[in-house]
């Protein structure tokens, strides 16, 4: 195929979706997607609509394909803290195509960016680069396991991290929201070896400590869950993880793919003060492309392959697009004041919410951390998943609505964080609170 008639197809292709709606496109890509979409929660099956389906995006706003434009608080689910499509980072995207999207070698913009993430993040002393959140914490139960020889492992209930084998079970996110919390075609004997504890409760893992005291090769967790909605960890709970892995011989995995950059330049752990093993990132390390990464001790690092046994690869790994993309996001992230405007936004964002939802009577509770927020229909405290759980779905899924045909984009489930980016403004928190105030009067 020449390059005129590849021009000829890419154009024809975007000009037969032309002018069709939300929902034509929604019945077609139904026809050759399951379910019409690449990842379940996009469908906006908890809330009983047809998905958006964008066809641009600029700083806060995200415009779909009949015209309509909404302040986002989706973010990509977390990557944009930046904004959407940011000059300088669009920019060093489109110097960097015209040499090459992937080589499948090395190039020194890895290396250089690999330095900065060890900066930021002192736990960090070697990284690899992935292509997704999914993979890092593949690799890091792997890791993990051939590190100290043992095979059990140790995640929260209604934490979600990725959909490897290992860890989808009893997750958060996606799984949650369609009432499935595990999957089918997870082999029953690998689901054994993953114990399940509570979010924000100590005891619950020293109870699996006590039955298993010398088989858990890890502990994996969010220091953030934002996966069950925002729940941020009660003070003394990541200390008391630290010293059971460390009494134990266990690794301790924070898995940062959503809270690395975002709450804090060097992740939840910094902020938190505690230093973890292993650390999975994504998300916003690849200033808006495909990306994760798995970090932590030099000791531990040092046993993936070339250097040790345990096998990890691929293709695309650390790509040059990807590397320029998180490289001149982090960059930017290190020198701005940034995260002080981020606090305020979302400060204003959570205290309007909170009068406007008692102004009309309607029990809420929001939780918070940074930029990450989710605002829960419950008269109750959420501290872990079954809180969580205790929201009033069908309440969510009306001030969804309301809020969309207002032009407010929200995570379409009541169990996804909201993300409030440096391209919000003070205007666009005010319009947020105008029409939750009209959205709460409706529910």
């Amino acid at each position: 195929m020449t390059a005129v008639s590849a021009l000829v197809v890419c154009v024809s292709t975007t000009m037969r979706y032309q002018n069709r709606t939300n929902m034509d496109l929604f019945r077609a890509s139904r026809e050759v997607i399951p379910g019409g979409v690449n990842s379940p929660v996009r469908s906006f099956q908890s809330v009983g609509k047809p998905p958006v389906f964008i066809s641009h995006a600029k700083g806060c706003q995200v415009f779909d394909v009949e015209g309509k434009s909404y302040i986002d608080y989706i973010g990509s689910w977390g990557p944009m803290i930046l904004g959407h499509a940011n000059n300088e980072i669009v920019q060093a995207l489109q110097k960097a195509v015209k040499y090459g999207t992937s080589y499948g070698l090395p190039t020194p913009i890895e290396c250089e960016l690999a330095e900065l993430v060890c900066e930021l993040i002192p736990s960090i002393e070697m990284i690899r680069m992935v292509n997704s959140g999914t993979e890092a914490t593949m690799t890091a139960l792997r890791l993990a396991r051939g590190f100290t020889g043992r095979d059990r492992v140790i995640k929260c209930a209604g934490c979600y991290h990725g959909h490897a084998d290992s860890l989808l079970v009893e997750a958060g996110s996606g799984a949650t929201t369609f009432g499935h919390p595990s999957s089918p075609g997870i082999p029953e004997r690998l689901a054994h070896l993953t114990e399940v504890a509570q979010f924000n409760n100590l005891a619950s893992f020293e109870t699996i400590f006590h039955e298993y005291p010398h088989d858990i090769a890890a502990v994996i967790i969010e220091p953030v869950a934002g996966n069950m909605g925002v729940v941020a960890p009660l003070s003394g709970f990541l200390e008391g993880l630290r010293k059971l892995c460390d009494e134990h011989g266990t690794l301790l995995i924070f898995d940062e793919v959503m809270t690395g950059f975002r709450v804090d330049r060097g992740g939840a752990q910094a902020l938190y003060k505690i230093q973890p093993d292993l650390t999975t990132l994504g998300k916003i390390l690849g200033g808006g492309m495909p990306v994760g990464a798995i970090g932590g001790r030099r000791e531990i690092m040092s046993r993936l392959s070339p250097l040790g046994p345990i096998y990890q690869a691929g293709t695309l790994s650390g790509n040059p697009m990807a590397m320029t993309a998180g490289l001149k996001a982090l960059q930017m992230l290190r020198v701005s004041n940034l995260y002080e405007i981020l606090e305020n936004l979302s400060a204003d964002l959570e205290k309007g919410l909170l009068q406007r939802a008692e102004a009309a009577r309607l029990p809420i509770r929001i939780n918070r951390v940074g930029s990450m927020m989710t605002v829960f229909f419950s008269e109750d405290e959420v501290v872990d998943f079954g809180t969580a759980k205790k929201s009033d779905l069908g309440a969510f899924s009306r001030f969804f609505t309301e809020m969309l045909n207002g032009g407010i984009l929200l995570p379409p489930s009541q169990f996804e964080a909201w993300f409030v980016s440096g391209a919000h403004a003070d205007m666009h928190i005010r319009k947020t609170l105008d029409v939750a105030e009209k959205a709460f009067k409706e529910i």
